[in-house]
């Protein structure tokens, strides 16, 4: 019997707002150099990819089963996935501050998109045709193939102009900048935000003693 996953517990609002975002933002602390891994096994990522809606409920239990199965297979999918999200971060990271997109990068998206690509298919539903994901797979990168979709989607759409890294001193998360203006700075309100606020407010305080 597989392992029984852990709640995903440090993005609970997802607030990259896109799936490879989402993914990227599975490092925590990255400024300063401090960071801090979320994805430490393979039933952490099975974990997070629930969480992100990518895997329902049996198709995790399934992969949880499998990797246990085939241990060495998923630490290597593991490896992979991590390579995966550096690339991710990496690129609309630097397109978020108008810098050159990293070559190895874009590569390495490249190769992973190709692969990805091989597993979609058309699929007719009630309402015409839509695309789909194999969801009987014993793959264990499964989860993998619509993050980098949306990579792939996101970097060639006129949205990846909205790609913001969080203000805060500690974070550097990204998230798509759908606010009115667009003038949003922190990944979440409640959590960089708020803290933001509080440092001012503590400054503000100081400045008057």
């Amino acid at each position: 019997m597989a392992a029984k996953l852990e709640p995903y517990q440090h993005d609970p609002y997802l607030s990259g707002g896109r799936d490879c975002l989402n993914f990227a933002n599975t490092v925590g602390g990255r400024r300063p150099d401090r960071p801090r891994e979320y994805l430490n096994t393979y039933n952490d990522l099975l974990a997070w990819s629930l969480h992100a809606g990518l895997l329902d409920g049996a198709q995790a239990d399934h992969l949880a089963r499998e990797a246990e199965r085939r241990p060495a297979e998923a630490a290597q999918v593991l490896a992979e996935a991590i390579s995966l999200r550096e690339a991710i971060y990496q690129i609309f990271s630097a397109n978020a501050r108008a810098e050159t997109v990293p070559a190895a990068d874009l590569a390495l998206l490249n190769t992973a998109l190709s692969k990805a690509l091989a597993r979609l298919k058309v699929e007719s539903d009630p309402d015409g045709f839509s695309w789909s994901w194999p969801t009987d797979e014993t793959a264990l990168d499964a989860m993998l193939w619509p993050v980098v979709r949306s990579a792939a989607e996101l970097l060639t759409s006129v949205e990846r102009e909205q790609v913001r890294e969080c203000a805060g001193d500690t974070c550097s998360w990204l998230f798509l900048d759908t606010s009115r203006n667009h003038t949003r700075r922190w990944c979440d309100m409640k959590d960089c935000g708020n803290r933001a606020k509080a440092r001012r407010h503590y400054a503000r305080s100081r400045a008057r003693t």
